[in-house]
């Protein structure tokens, strides 16, 4: 018998990789309520963990020290929640004043079209009429499981600082046990990978937050000078959106868009407020991103996307924000490991030199199908 390794036909080596990842999602999906927690404890660890250590040199005891971190953490948090919690209670006093100001909208809106398009306006007014039933019904559903969702996170927030004091806690036995994964000939390259992971996720989520308070310093700024209501809490809520590449920004710039259209008397502020939100999201894709947080992630914005989407459907809004970290996480392993290098290039965002394609080519015999 020889000692050479069966060599699988390529279909058969993308069933298995197909069939592999199909399973991988099934099993994210449905263990969403467990994954979730766990890798938003771990991220947050993984960014605490200096800040633990360096109580840690101080001579403080490693527990005592885990305990301070949580704390002073817990309590930035809250404060943040306190301060979008009363911005928020404003805006729900205010509702009924919207409602009023969006219906007399909608009314103005049915008269104009009904005499501009030549439509009977009491069929407009009866299609609007059972389109707003519609959405009432489907408002009130909504807030059945906003409620249901809110009591899932309140039980995330009282789960998760356990699961990151157990992580820190026990962290010297988890770096061991990856180590113990794999042979001696190969544990400087495991260092480097997971001191390379930790200072990847470190940095991407500092500059991620340092990202948002400038966005949100922007937004705020902008609206006020405008002086569109609850200029507050829509440029905090912009900024955060913002941390969702491409989908957020958008829902970022319709928000205060809809705010200027029911408050103020000139058609001209949602326009007004679409081109300052263009601005800034031109001043912080090419100047803010880059030097805060893309030198940090190199993706492309392709895959980006599309973890996005993924992320998703996979564990709904919480996905939405972890997917753009775990994703560059894959990709620096992929960096690292020689048989994945093609991979991490294709989650990349550098680019071929383009005299090299146009050889690729050349070389290509006439007929041939690339």
């Amino acid at each position: 018998m020889t000692n050479e390794g069966i060599k699988l036909p390529g279909y058969l080596k993308v069933s298995i990789l197909l069939t592999g990842l199909a399973v991988l999602i099934a099993m994210l999906y449905i263990g969403r309520s467990i994954f979730v927690p766990v890798v938003f404890a771990t991220i947050l660890a993984i960014v605490l963990h200096p800040v633990v250590n360096f109580f840690v040199d101080k001579r403080v005891n490693r527990v005592i020290a885990i305990i301070i971190t949580l704390t002073f953490t817990v309590l930035v948090i809250l404060a943040f929640g306190a301060l979008l919690l009363s911005q928020a209670t404003r805006l729900s006093d205010s509702l009924p004043f919207l409602a009023d100001k969006f219906t007399e909208m909608i009314n103005q809106a049915i008269v104009w079209i009904s005499g501009y398009f030549d439509i009977n306006s009491q069929k407009l007014a009866d299609w609007v009429l059972k389109t707003r039933s519609e959405l009432v019904d489907t408002g009130t559903a909504a807030i059945g499981n906003t409620l249901v969702s809110i009591g899932n996170l309140l039980v995330l927030i009282f789960l998760i600082p356990v699961y990151v004091f157990m992580l820190l806690f026990y962290h010297s036995i988890l770096i061991e046990f990856i180590h113990r994964l794999f042979s001696l000939g190969q544990q400087s390259k495991v260092s480097q990978l997971v001191s390379k992971t930790k200072k990847l996720i470190q940095q991407y989520l500092i500059g991620l937050i340092i990202e948002a308070g400038i966005m949100a310093v922007l937004n705020t700024t902008a609206l006020l000078i405008m002086g569109i209501e609850y200029a507050l809490l829509l440029g905090i809520i912009g900024a955060l959106l913002n941390m969702i590449r491409v989908i957020g920004g958008i829902v970022a710039v319709a928000m205060p868009m809809i705010v200027a259209l029911i408050t103020k008397d000139s058609a001209w502020y949602p326009i007004y407020v679409l081109i300052v939100y263009s601005m800034i999201q031109f001043v912080d894709n090419n100047y803010i991103l880059p030097k805060v947080v893309a030198s940090k992630v190199k993706l492309n914005a392709l895959f980006s996307l599309l973890a996005v989407f993924v992320g998703a459907a996979i564990w709904g809004i919480p996905g939405m924000f972890i997917s753009i970290p775990m994703l560059a996480v894959v990709k620096l392993i992929c960096d690292n490991v020689e048989t994945l290098k093609p991979w991490g290039f294709l989650l990349g965002d550098t680019m071929p030199p383009l005299i090299r394609i146009k050889a690729v080519f050349k070389k290509q015999p006439k007929g041939t199908i690339l």
